[in-house]
């Protein structure tokens, strides 16, 4: 009967290693290999909701989440270090939300760098996610020439925290409305 056991302990056991890991709730990159993603995902740790970070993130890693959080804001060093340009970075993210649409996923799109990371790059990566967001977050600062209004779709909420620090409370609003984490 010992034998019996090992064997069936052991055919338990390699049958749950075998199973696929649970995806977390949310999804969450950088478009445009910035730091801020980094940001967010503090955030989010400090909000207690799991995450599948990746900075590269590809469509093929959407396997599960409810939410994509796609951090805008544009880095040359760090697109440098990506290895990629920035018309490539802007076709991963174009791919990506497109991606997380067609899966039935909600898009947040962020911008959390304010208006010390808005210029030529960010925006340019901005306008290949933010018209396919279900809805918008920015730091305040971030949008005062009306840029993030402009390019959201026409039914998406834009909402301002008033900085990275104060950016929990809207996340949490937001996040709980689709059903992920707690308000």
């Amino acid at each position: 009967m010992r034998g019996f056991k090992k064997v069936f302990l052991g055919a338990v056991l390699a049958a749950a290693l075998a199973l696929p890991a649970q995806a977390a709730e949310v999804a969450l990159t950088t478009v445009g290999q910035s730091p801020d993603g980094m940001m967010v995902k503090v955030i989010l740790k400090k909000m207690k909701v799991d995450n599948d970070y990746d900075a590269m993130m590809k469509p093929e890693a959407l396997k599960g989440q409810k939410v994509l959080l796609a951090v805008v804001g544009g880095s040359m060093k760090g697109l440098g270090a990506a290895g990629i340009d920035k018309e490539q970075e802007k076709a991963r993210g174009a791919a990506l939300v497109d991606a997380a649409r067609a899966k039935g996923m909600k898009v947040l799109v962020l911008h959390v760098g304010g208006k010390g990371r808005r210029g030529e790059l960010s925006d340019f990566l901005a306008t290949a996610v933010t018209p396919k967001g279900d809805a918008v977050l920015v730091v305040k600062g971030g949008n005062d020439d009306g840029f993030f209004t402009k390019l959201k779709g026409k039914n998406a909420p834009l909402t301002t925290a008033d900085s990275v620090q104060k950016l929990q409370a809207p996340l949490a609003e937001i996040l709980a409305g689709w059903g992920v984490g707690k308000p």
